[in-house]
């Protein structure tokens, strides 16, 4: 399997939300219908539509302090909720042999019930899924132009270079030596869980402050009904999470 990968350094963000509208531009995705909130975020959320959202963090305090977090699916390397669909509804989650994304499927419907178990599996609160067509949706590392040597549309839309990709063995090295020279200046800097997922983040502060999902909710990453499962077997095994 060829292994392609992220690297969204923060640091570099600028919050325009090109890559949020260059998402839904390339995947032909309807805008939302939202309300003012009172924050420059828009949607407030993730959706069937939705497959890339900017968060704002904006804690109060005496002086301004903005944290930008553009979120979207990680593409975890042993990717949980696809071991709770292979179960509850074969063949929903694949992983794309060209480039180790990690795919909905379009095709196969899922129940409620095994939509909240798949969606509970996550650590990252991605999972989305149409109720009225039981198809579930999020990004799929544009991967009909990422095969074919192209970038995602967000990483090529994106004006401060805060977004990267390529093969995972140099995006590695990238966001290693990328995290040493902000270290320099911002001692809590951080790359999140770089083992497990093809979305690696560089954060220059404590992740909680850009958004509660930026790590893994959990340490096993799985529903509970197979946690305890796998318990009951022997196999239970924790993969590494940072944060």
């Amino acid at each position: 399997m060829a292994d392609k990968s992220f690297l969204i350094d923060t640091t570099k963000c600028t919050a325009c939300r090109g890559c949020q509208i260059a998402c839904k531009q390339w995947n032909q995705r309807p805008a939302e219908k939202t309300v003012n909130t009172g924050s420059h975020q828009n949607p407030p959320d993730l959706s069937v539509n939705t497959w890339k959202v900017v968060r704002f963090s904006e804690p109060a305090g005496e002086s301004v302090s903005w944290y930008f977090f553009p979120d979207q699916c990680r593409h975890c390397v042993s990717p949980p909720c696809k071991e709770v669909a292979d179960a509850k509804a074969k063949g929903a989650i694949t992983i794309d042999e060209a480039t180790g994304a990690v795919i909905f499927s379009p095709k196969v419907k899922v129940k409620a019930s095994d939509f909240k178990e798949i969606r509970e599996a996550c650590p990252y609160n991605i999972p989305r899924i149409n109720p009225a067509t039981g198809i579930m949706a999020k990004c799929t590392m544009c991967v009909d132009r990422t095969r074919e040597g192209l970038l995602p549309a967000c990483v090529k839309t994106c004006p401060s270079g805060a977004m990267s990709f390529g093969d995972r063995k140099a995006i590695l090295e990238k966001a290693q030596k990328r995290l040493e020279e902000v270290q320099r200046l911002h001692k809590e800097a951080t790359l999140v869980s770089p083992e497990d997922v093809r979305t690696i983040y560089l954060l220059a502060d404590d992740p909680k402050k850009y958004y509660k999902h930026a790590t893994a909710s959990n340490t096993l990453g799985l529903s509970r009904k197979l946690a305890f499962s796998r318990s009951i077997e022997g196999e239970s095994k924790s993969p590494h999470v940072s944060g």
